[in-house]
């Protein structure tokens, strides 16, 4: 047994913790560059927090998923600026690009000198600028992960910078803060979590820790999940998720991913997608060529048994298939949209399956899919 595990230094987790945010930022810096989505509605207030703690912000608020040309934009924003700390605030996309900007602050040079797949995967040698994390959704986990997934549109492609610089010094998980999500996003970001806790379970990677946040996550997100839909002022169920979302951060961290993401970097990078609604599309059709596969070639495999876990997790059968049934119909149930409803045609399938086959996130897939196999998950999700 021989694991490596990586997190955020320190981690507040609970309803109203965002209070003891300010306090932690002292000890770090006294002007923040304050990342935000591009929902507003808290910025002002939680810079106020900040504010009355002595410590200065200046906004950088981001629209929709972060770019290699937003990190760079925003790098040079905090050098300008005079900004020793970075505080992201709102869903994965501006904590990723909080996570981008504190790195590239610290270590110069532009995004592409760093990105890998696309760029040249050059590591970052630097500790980034000390960065809080305050997520706003219940998804992604990138409060707790050391990649900032950025889109290269001159490439067609989301990649990562991935370093555990990137690390946040600080998460601070606030359920509350989730509670005015809308049932879509609500649902997108909670299919999301659960791919990344399933994901990280069946992973080549996976081992005895992240084994154990993926069990809890999974059975979080079956009891908490539909109800955060049709209820968002829930706090029982909201807090659930936001633990579920938590767990698969430390999960994809620390045992990799699968071809749920390898999908979704790609697709992401090509068409005007959030990455929440592509894993969820995505997750009940690989799930099931995962299972296809696993009996005809590793019938009597460790991923197999999991996946058969997965099942008795959510629907109390053993059965694999019955997890994946229990997918489907959460899907349904949340009014996921397929792929094509995004602009995802047949005629791209061949593109997407030769540069899914290159993501770094199909090397945790629990066996290597044929291009045939591949072709049909997104024939499946289309």
């Amino acid at each position: 047994m021989r694991f490596e595990f990586a997190t955020a230094g320190r981690i507040l987790f609970g309803a109203g913790c965002v209070e003891a945010a300010p306090a932690a930022a002292r000890e770090m810096g006294k002007h923040a560059l304050l990342v935000t989505g591009r929902t507003l509605g808290r910025t002002a207030e939680i810079a106020a927090l900040f504010e009355r703690a002595g410590i200065a912000c200046r906004s950088f608020p981001v629209s929709g998923e972060p770019s290699v040309e937003t990190a760079r934009q925003g790098a040079a924003h905090a050098l300008q600026e005079g900004c020793d700390l970075v505080v992201a605030l709102g869903g994965g996309s501006a904590i990723d690009a909080g996570k981008a900007i504190a790195a590239l602050a610290a270590n110069r040079g532009d995004p592409l000198d760093y990105l890998e797949v696309v760029g040249r995967g050059q590591p970052l040698l630097k500790p980034s600028l000390p960065c809080i994390a305050i997520p706003t959704t219940a998804g992604t986990g990138s409060e707790v992960t050391r990649n900032a997934v950025l889109v290269s549109p001159a490439h067609g492609v989301k990649a990562s910078l991935r370093s555990p610089h990137l690390l946040p010094r600080v998460a601070v998980v606030d359920p509350a803060l989730t509670l005015d999500l809308p049932p879509e996003i609500t649902a997108s970001t909670g299919l999301d979590a659960l791919t990344q806790l399933i994901e990280p379970f069946v992973s080549v990677r996976a081992n005895v820790m992240t084994d154990l946040f993926a069990r809890e996550g999974i059975r979080l997100v079956a009891a908490a999940l539909r109800q955060a839909y049709y209820d968002g002022a829930d706090l029982k169920a909201r807090t659930g998720m936001a633990m579920a979302s938590l767990l698969g951060g430390l999960c994809l961290a620390n045992a990799g991913l699968g071809a749920v993401h390898g999908f979704a970097a790609p697709v992401g990078g090509m068409f005007p997608a959030p990455h929440g609604a592509v894993c969820a599309a995505l997750l009940p059709c690989v799930m099931e060529a995962n299972i296809r596969a696993l009996r005809e070639r590793a019938p009597e495999g460790e991923a197999l048994r999991r996946y058969g876990e997965i099942a008795r997790i959510l629907t109390g059968e053993p059965v694999p298939e019955a997890g994946v049934e229990w997918v489907r119909e959460t899907c349904e149930m949340l009014k996921i949209p397929r792929l094509g409803a995004w602009g995802v045609r047949s005629e791209h399938i061949p593109d997407l399956v030769q540069r899914a086959s290159q993501a770094s996130s199909m090397k945790g897939n629990p066996l290597p899919l044929t291009p045939e196999e591949l072709t049909r998950i997104l024939e499946w999700a289309i």
